[in-house]
């Protein structure tokens, strides 16, 4: 991958911020940002979406495993953390790695790779993607992009509503299906929801009216993007 690669990481120990600034600069062409409080971090990678985020797990007052899970959609993240017990509930979360602190330049060296892996993959893949593959109880069914109206989530399922009233029922989070669609295509209105663009009617701060004829909440933590979005 050409190019600097944006980084941001959390950690409330400076130390530790200290070990991975220095690691950064032994890989050369990152850009990395530290942070040890965790709110200002949130709100920095809300805004800057970096490529990459280094993210601690038992922080004062703040456990990581948490703000993963209110990162933006698609982020690639790398858990480090000295508590091993973590480790399968961070991988459930989609983490790239897991850094078990503490490591060597070796090992971050790979995590780093594998990171820059999905991300390449991750920026072709949904620049470029006609059809997603998702699985369906013990089979991977190829949708179409295009005939995506909208998905909903269902404690650990994503229902996709298709044109002309097919539903699929897959096996997956949310976060996980809308990181395979094309990243202007599709937009996040609600915990629950994510919806093709090219679908919506009308909406308002509070509601979506979709070509279908059918209406979804927004949330109010989406509704700032939302209107930002689809006033453009």
């Amino acid at each position: 991958m050409n190019g600097i690669i944006r980084c941001v990481a959390v950690d409330d120990e400076p130390l530790a911020l200290e070990v991975i600034s220095k690691l950064c600069d032994r890989l050369g062409g990152v850009d990395l940002e530290v942070f040890c409080d965790p709110d200002e971090a949130l709100a920095e990678i809300t805004d800057r979406k970096p490529d990459l985020v280094f993210l601690d797990i038992e922080m004062d007052g703040v456990n990581g495993l948490a703000l993963a899970r209110k990162l933006p959609e698609g982020t690639c993240f790398i858990f480090t953390t000295a508590y091993p017990e973590y480790a399968l509930e961070g991988y459930d979360l989609d983490a790239v790695d897991y850094l078990h602190k503490p490591f060597s330049y070796d090992r971050f060296q790979k995590a780093f790779s594998k990171a820059l892996r999905r991300i390449e993959y991750n920026r072709g893949s949904r620049e470029e993607a006609t059809n997603i593959v998702v699985k369906q109880e013990y089979s991977n069914i190829s949708i179409p992009v295009s005939d995506i109206v909208y998905i909903e989530a269902m404690e650990g399922y994503s229902k996709i509503f298709r044109k002309g009233g097919a539903r699929t029922l897959s096996r997956g989070t949310l976060k996980a299906v809308q990181s395979l669609l094309p990243v202007d295509g599709f937009i996040r209105i609600h915990r629950s929801y994510v919806v093709a663009i090219g679908q919506i009617e009308s909406f308002t701060k509070q509601e979506l009216k979709l070509r279908t004829g059918e209406a979804l909440p927004v949330g109010r933590q989406y509704a700032a993007d939302v209107m930002k979005t689809l006033k453009r």
